[in-house]
């Protein structure tokens, strides 16, 4: 025997022999309650228990079905009662206009007993489905919204300790009587350090242009001397792949000194070509070049160029969050947050790529001030 409780359906007709043979039908499955009427079933819809199910005729005296039905839809705690039409009327106009107004289903008159315990049983299912759905939609939504919590305080958790990291090499160097190799060691420490610190601030920052909660506030910004920066970083990874770099400006070789002007933001415009540079390099073949291009067109541009070609598999899917293939640690998030920081700071990205010429991600840039409050206005259109 099931111990689960009977669901509750409510019967309104005016006509005794209708609700009795209706309630006759029901009542070995469900609680069965009775109105006589649209007055007397409203009152006792809010009722405890609420009813799962409506069994509703049309023609009464005073208030009709349709004006129930309409009545019960206009309230938010009874308008997910799934209400079912009982009637003599058959045309498809009658069926029509109570859809409309929020029925599931009609029972026409005279009642078959098959029929009502079918329909019953079918819109109770479907009700606790959406039921059931809805319940998992809210927890996943409370999941989400946990891990965020969760993520978040990790990351500023995370920056009290690296406080102690960072400021210990300098006050130990202080001290003197070291060694060059100590010396050494604790400047790796403390660059490391300020890496990690780096990185929680970059996941935070995407975190933010994720959810368009990102403040953008650019400055005229040398790409061409980040783009030195970057490559002196990966000095190690170039030696390690065998690999060469080599920079244009507008066709020519540049030097570090070369002026590229782009309105954005220095750290996110770092972190953009830090992760494609990066990117080119564990990408290329060993002892193959890889080029970096800036040209001056309608609007500044960056080329990054490597010898290897994306696989097929996901080269629909580049930019998309956790696109990756053929990287053993490759999380698929590089190209996604170049992408983003791409975007947030009013810029596009593309990429194009094949077997006999390579890979090129092409980087169009903001120049003029204007261009970011353009931008600006449609974000916050957007939001």
């Amino acid at each position: 025997m099931s111990d689960m409780p009977k669901q509750t359906i409510l019967v309104v007709d005016d006509t005794p022999a209708n609700r009795d043979l209706l309630c006759k039908i029901l009542k070995a499955r469900y609680h069965v309650c009775v109105a006589t009427d649209g007055e007397c079933a409203l009152e006792l819809v809010h009722a405890v228990p609420i009813p799962d199910l409506i069994l509703l005729d049309i023609m009464m005296p005073g208030m009709d079905g349709y004006e129930v039905c309409r009545r019960l839809k206009a309230d938010e705690t009874t308008a997910q009662i799934p209400v079912i039409f009982i009637t003599a009327k058959d045309e498809v106009a009658d069926e029509t206009a109570g859809f409309r107004i929020g029925a599931v289903d009609y029972i026409t008159k005279p009642i078959s007993l098959p029929i009502v315990l079918a329909r019953v049983n079918t819109h109770l299912a479907l009700s606790q489905a959406r039921k059931t759905l809805e319940g998992q939609t809210i927890a996943l939504r409370e999941t989400a919204r946990l891990k965020e919590d969760v993520e978040n305080i990790t990351r500023h958790d995370l920056k009290s300790p690296l406080t102690c990291i960072i400021g210990m090499p300098s006050l130990i160097t202080s001290y003197g009587n070291l060694t060059p190799e100590q010396e050494e060691f604790l400047a790796i420490i403390e660059k490391s350090g300020y890496r990690m610190l780096q990185m929680i601030n970059s996941s935070l920052d995407l975190y933010k242009m994720e959810t368009q909660r990102y403040h953008f506030t650019p400055t005229t910004v040398n790409v061409c001397a980040v783009t030195y920066r970057v490559l002196r970083e990966l000095q190690d990874l170039l030696r390690a792949h065998g690999c060469a770099a080599r920079v244009n400006l507008n066709a020519h070789p540049a030097v570090p000194e070369d002026d590229f002007p782009i309105w954005a933001e220095e750290l996110l415009t770092y972190s953009l070509l830090e992760n494609l540079i990066k990117n080119a390099i564990e990408a290329s073949p060993e002892k193959s070049e890889i080029t970096i291009s800036f040209t001056t067109a309608t609007r500044p541009q960056l080329a990054i160029h490597n010898c290897g070609a994306v696989p097929e598999v996901v080269r629909e899917t580049f930019f998309n969050k956790y696109a990756t293939a053929g990287k053993q640690a490759g999380t698929g998030l590089g190209t996604y947050s170049a992408r983003l920081i791409t975007e947030t700071q009013g810029g596009s990205i593309a990429m194009q790529t094949s077997r006999d010429e390579g890979t090129t991600i092409t980087i169009t840039f903001l120049s003029q001030p204007h261009e970011h409050w353009d931008v600006k206005s449609k974000t916050d259109q957007q939001q």
